[in-house]
């Protein structure tokens, strides 16, 4: 099991947008396990690469009896109904704010073989989905909260506990990595 340091908000890797992934081999099948592993230990229902620290196109998912892995993904609303609720992130742990999102939507990508997959999902699935799909754009939840409950967390968010730890030092190898996976 190879659980990673989750990285909190206001790490600059969050607000960057992820590579896509173009070789899928034995490194990505490792970061797609140390995923897992990390948001069971969490414990969360998503998390994506950027959020242990690697710049990559890819999340977890872990939403009922429904789990994988989603690369390179692409989210698309499959109705106009929205769905309103609580949304959390372990970026920013122990905060949840009320947002609306697309209840139904279909997310297409590959699984960690390169194997094109297509995932329809609803409510908290859906929730997920679009979720960890914002993380690898360089987008948190917190982005797209109506300005008075933005407001409310952006001030829940300064006077959380963790608010203000700095980001982990992470070792850079001075070795090309040819975009491989870290």
């Amino acid at each position: 099991m190879a659980v990673r340091p989750i990285r909190l908000l206001g790490d600059p890797i969050l607000r960057t947008p992820a590579e896509p992934v173009a070789t899928f081999d034995k490194e990505l099948r490792r970061l797609c396990k140390d995923l897992l592993d990390t948001m069971h230990d969490a414990p969360g229902v998503g998390l994506a690469a950027p959020q242990i620290g690697v710049g990559l196109r890819v999340f977890t998912y872990s939403v009922g009896d429904v789990e994988g892995e989603l690369i390179n993904p692409v989210v698309g609303r499959l109705s106009e109904e929205e769905l309103d609720g609580d949304e959390g992130c372990l970026s920013l742990p122990g905060l949840a704010f009320r947002l609306k999102r697309p209840r139904d939507v279909v997310a297409r990508g590959f699984n960690r073989y390169g194997d094109p997959v297509a995932i329809e999902g609803s409510d908290t699935l859906a929730r997920c989905l679009q979720h960890e799909t914002d993380h690898l754009d360089g987008v948190l939840f917190v982005d797209r909260l109506d300005p008075e409950t933005r407001r409310e967390a952006m001030r829940a968010i300064r006077e959380a506990a963790w608010a203000g730890e700095p980001a982990p030092q992470v070792a850079v190898s001075p070795h090309p990595v040819f975009g491989r996976a870290l």
